[in-house]
């Protein structure tokens, strides 16, 4: 209504700190660092943009700072439970401040990971998150050479691009087992799906565990590259019990997988725990609700998610973490699933129960 436009017909930033009361000045500040406003000046600009429809120009934006006010995040799956509790931890840290939250989903693949990082640094992002360590020899150098402060969460390993924040898969992984031997369990079989790098590591520290002890056997290890489900945890089981009959304990690489086992021992008239134990990964909420409950390695992936967002925030800030890389841990969640008691049956498999449980076996730090 009378106000001036561009011949493009866009709102300029002039217009709105004309409306505001402000100088242009401060009203590309308030876009730029609303908190160095005071709030009656934030609330002026903030009004005034929103009643001019004003849309700052990110792409100007970056070019003039040579940064946007974007975090990409870049994690293998929108629909996995796992992933959700991660990304309610990052908006929940992230609201408030002036940065939003750019997500894409890798699917898994380390060569679309490859991609999507391509395309987020060309962008300028202010941040990146990551998900894991095992990026392409070609994402590793993308990242090294990216000008922005970057958080690897999920895991933590010795070679971190920048900071990172997780927990040890293979140490959680060694944690069930120990607890498992430590109920007197011995034919402890595993079951994955995906098979992922994180997965991978899950049964490697199965398997270190159980060779450890002198019981490890090739028989009772069961994966499948097919995506994790539990209809498929049930198919696995079904698989592993026609192997091993006499199995006594499953640890399963996720709780979806541990769901489907239990609901294959009741089809089969099977007990648990009293003749086949069951142990999952992550603790999701149905491991505490379904009849019996079931024990699991709970993750922090909340916590993961925030204090991955705050790190990054902060770090973009100029304020540099004191430790770069945070082991979160885990912790054994023992429930009615594992808890049948059993004499052992092997020394060597109760003195590393013993050493392990002196270490790791609640690794909640």
């Amino acid at each position: 209504m009378g106000r001036k436009r561009t011949k493009s017909g866009k709102i300029r930033l002039a217009e709105v700190a004309e409306l505001a009361g402000v100088s242009p000045i401060t009203a590309s500040r308030f876009f730029r660092n609303p908190e160095a406003l005071s709030v009656a000046k934030r609330t002026r600009v903030e009004s005034a943009a929103r009643e001019l429809g004003y849309v700052p120009n990110l792409a100007a934006r970056a070019l003039a700072s040579q940064r946007t006010e974007v975090i990409g995040v870049l994690i293998p799956s929108l629909t996995n439970n796992v992933f959700s509790d991660v990304l309610r931890g990052i908006y929940d840290a992230s609201e408030g401040s002036r940065y939003s939250i750019q997500l894409s989903n890798t699917r898994y693949s380390i060569l679309q990971e490859e991609k999507l990082l391509r395309l987020f640094l060309a962008q300028k992002p202010a941040g990146l998150i990551v998900t894991g360590i095992d990026q392409t020899t070609e994402s590793r150098a993308m990242l090294e050479a990216a000008d922005c402060p970057i958080v690897q969460i999920m895991e933590i390993g010795p070679n971190p691009v920048d900071m990172m924040i997780g927990f040890s898969h293979y140490d959680a992984a060694r944690a069930a087992i120990a607890h498992l031997f430590a109920q007197g369990h011995r034919r402890i079989g595993f079951v994955g799906a995906r098979m992922d790098p994180r997965v991978q590591r899950r049964l490697d520290g199965y398997a270190a565990a159980m060779k450890e002890a002198g019981l490890f056997d090739q028989r009772l290890t069961v994966t499948t590259a097919t995506p994790t489900s539990v209809t498929l945890g049930g198919a696995l089981f079904a698989d592993l019990i026609a192997r091993e009959p006499a199995i006594d304990a499953v640890f399963c690489a996720n709780d979806d997988l541990a769901l489907g086992v239990l609901f294959e021992c009741r089809r089969r008239e099977i007990p648990v725990p009293d003749q086949i134990a069951i142990v999952g990964f992550n603790d999701l909420e149905f491991m505490a609700s379904s009849v019996p409950t079931l024990t699991s390695v709970r993750t922090n992936r909340y916590e993961m998610g925030s204090t991955a967002a705050a790190m990054l925030i902060e770090a973009i800030e100029g304020k540099r973490p004191e430790k770069p890389v945070l082991d979160l841990g885990f912790t054994v969640i023992e429930r009615q699933s594992s808890q049948a008691q059993r004499p052992t049956a092997s020394p060597r498999a109760g003195e590393w129960v013993a050493a392990v449980q002196n270490d790791s076996v609640t690794n909640d730090p």
